[in-house]
């Protein structure tokens, strides 16, 4: 090879390695800026949730009332410190607090929400079914286990119920606590409470907390005086307490629902 060749073959070499270190350089820096950004990303924003083929997608579409009724239900739940929501099954009572409760446990409005009722149910009771307390109750929070994935997504609900950030209990076991202000309880099945059960429930309340309370006084389970009417009639006229009357023309479940109760008074005023 002659001595300009050479000459040529060396320029060559050197312009491609030095092209190719230039390269790796950029390289080097599209890098370091891409983990810095990614540094940034973790320490200053939350990572995305992550989905499976099991996990339910949460609702991402805000809360809508089905009738006047249940708008009139959501406004008083969200501009009073406790509500009473009294009326028959179907209604959407429970569907509505427990959808306003999670929303606002999404939203940081709340640092936790308890669900509870009273562990009496057309005359079964815990001692009856299988498990310890948690595993016999949460056959008694099914219906809000439904919502609260509907809401939240089933994956957020197993974190909260695993951190206390969803508690669900029976009224029994409210004795002795007091509800923060940070906190939604709502109380189902409240037709089901005696006079001494609800006081002892009420009496928790804590400054700021909101609370919900449910049922139908048409359809108790217990004998003697039944604790939500005798509420009901003790709380009208305080301040931030609001008491909601569904009829049967609100029930949004099915009309074979209306017509049944309709049957079913019928045949108990005979």
């Amino acid at each position: 090879m002659s001595k300009k060749a050479q000459f040529k073959f060396s320029e060559r070499s050197k312009r491609h390695f030095e092209g190719r270190k230039n390269k790796k350089s950029v390289n080097r820096k599209e890098r370091q800026a891409k983990n810095q950004s990614a540094d940034i990303y973790t320490l200053h924003s939350s990572p995305p949730p992550v989905e499976t083929a099991y996990t339910t997608n949460k609702c991402k579409r805000p809360l809508e009332a089905k009738t006047c009724s249940q708008k009139k239900y959501i406004n008083a739940i969200k501009n009073n410190c406790l509500t009473f929501g009294i009326g028959p099954a179907g209604t959407g009572k429970s569907y509505c607090a427990a959808a306003i409760a999670a929303d606002a446990l999404e939203a940081g409005r709340v640092e936790r929400i308890i669900l509870t009722r009273p562990a009496v149910e057309a005359g079964e009771q815990l001692g009856f079914l299988p498990g310890d307390v948690n595993e016999k109750f949460a056959v008694y929070i099914e219906a809000f286990r439904d919502t609260l994935n509907e809401r939240l997504g089933s994956g957020a609900v197993d974190y909260y119920l695993r951190h206390g950030r969803i508690v669900a209990a029976p009224l029994a076991f409210m004795r002795g606590k007091t509800f923060s202000e940070d906190t939604f309880v709502i109380l189902d099945e409240a037709q089901n409470t005696s006079v001494a059960q609800m006081k002892m429930f009420l009496t928790r309340i804590g400054e700021g907390c909101q609370v919900v309370v449910n049922g139908d006084v048409e359809q108790s389970d217990i004998r003697g005086p039944n604790g939500l009417a005798d509420a009901v009639s003790r709380v009208r006229g305080l301040p931030r307490v609001h008491v909601h009357k569904f009829v049967r023309d609100d029930i949004v479940r099915s009309g074979l629902v209306r017509d049944l109760m309709d049957r079913y008074e019928v045949s108990r005023g005979d």
